[in-house]
């Protein structure tokens, strides 16, 4: 009786199959990302130049309670810091970490953090919009759609000294909260700068179109506010006084990373959080949006190609780089998201660490 010999599977056929199930997943897989076709300029060097590799963060020191997970936002005030996390929890913590009060949990996701002139913490909640909690610990909404568009991903806020308003941004009205990474790849544009009026309760906005709209900042004498593009390595400029109100500019373009959370010392210094710094592949892939559609596919299944760095720049009023703070090193703090100036130290804050962190401002300002 003759025997049927099994069928032997050849090993290239199934590197084969492996290749065309793989392209498939790349060209056919489901996605609601469309990118749009972009041509960034060519990233700075970090080898040499203003922004050449150091390792001055090296030395950050963790400060404020540990275990924590995700302080984005960053206030000190009376010895204590202040902070939002990824659980929704809004606490003050001492600066040696062993007192900790949660002064709220928002049940979304805060992400930017401002003190009204009357004692309210505004906050800029990722999820669910512009909020206030007063003294009795009292949580309200303030805003959450302007122009009859719904806010997608609120992302950080700056109140006037006067009280009468608060700057935040709308990162993304198309993506939410966790959706960064998709909405940066598309470059949609859909990012937008807004004004909440603490008197009539409106909410107008004052710039539209923007690449993931990020951190927000006053600049001297609130002549002007910042905010940070993410999606497209800059800092854009909106006038509030003098001849160019209600006009907007550039203050710095082409930085070496994608700006997150930004800062104004009132003296004459920004400080500009950069989440990591320009990608290669992000940057070479786009002017076309087929291949960046097959990044975004890839990505589901493998980790986002973010090199993970400590990065932080100090600027001028003039928008020139007065400081350059870096560590690439094995279990460096990153990703840095938030970095504000009190007194003589520099306080850090992340997205996704575990702590805050600080360290001498003598340190950060020497050459």
């Amino acid at each position: 009786m003759n025997q049927i010999a099994p069928r032997r599977f050849h090993p290239g056929r199934i590197v084969l199959l492996l290749v065309v199930a793989i392209l498939a997943f790349l060209l056919l897989a489901p996605t609601a990302v469309q990118p749009v076709a972009w041509k960034p300029a060519p990233a700075p060097s970090l080898s040499q130049g203003p922004f050449a590799e150091n390792q001055k963060l090296k030395a950050l020191q963790p400060v404020g309670a540990r275990d924590i997970d995700g302080p984005e936002a960053l206030l000190l005030e009376d010895g204590q810091l202040i902070t939002g996390l990824h659980d929704g929890r809004v606490i003050q913590t001492s600066l040696d970490g062993q007192s900790l009060k949660v002064l709220v949990n928002t049940g979304g996701r805060p992400l930017g953090l401002a003190r009204h002139p009357d004692g309210r913490l505004i906050i800029a909640d990722a999820i669910k919009g512009l909020l206030a909690l007063d003294r009795q610990g009292q949580l309200q909404t303030l805003s959450t759609a302007a122009n009859g568009l719904a806010f997608g991903f609120t992302d950080d806020v700056a109140v006037d000294a006067a009280g009468r308003y608060a700057y935040f941004s709308d990162a993304t009205s198309r993506w939410g909260y966790g959706h960064d990474g998709e909405a940066v790849i598309e470059h949609g544009g859909d990012g937008r700068l807004l004004r909440y009026d603490f008197q009539s309760g409106n909410t107008e906005v004052l710039l539209e179109h923007l690449e993931f709209a990020n951190g927000i900042a006053l600049g001297p004498d609130e002549a002007y506010v910042l905010v940070n593009e993410t999606g497209a390595y800059r800092i854009s400029r909106y006038w509030l006084k003098g001849e160019q109100a209600g006009n907007h500019d550039l203050f710095i373009d082409n930085l070496p990373g994608l700006p997150d959370n930004l800062s104004f010392n009132g003296q004459g210094r920004f400080w500009v959080a950069l989440y990591a710094p320009r990608n290669a592949l992000l940057d070479g892939t786009a002017a076309y949006p087929f291949v960046r559609k097959m990044l975004v596919r890839a990505m589901t299944v493998v980790p986002k190609p973010v090199e993970k760095r400590g990065f932080v720049l100090g600027l001028d009023t003039q928008g020139r780089v007065i400081a350059n703070l870096q560590d690439g090193s094995r279990g460096n703090y990153s990703p840095i998201t938030t970095v504000r100036e009190y007194g003589d130290t520099l306080y850090l804050g992340s997205l996704s660490a575990s702590h805050m962190a600080r360290m001498p401002l003598q340190d950060a300002l020497a050459p």
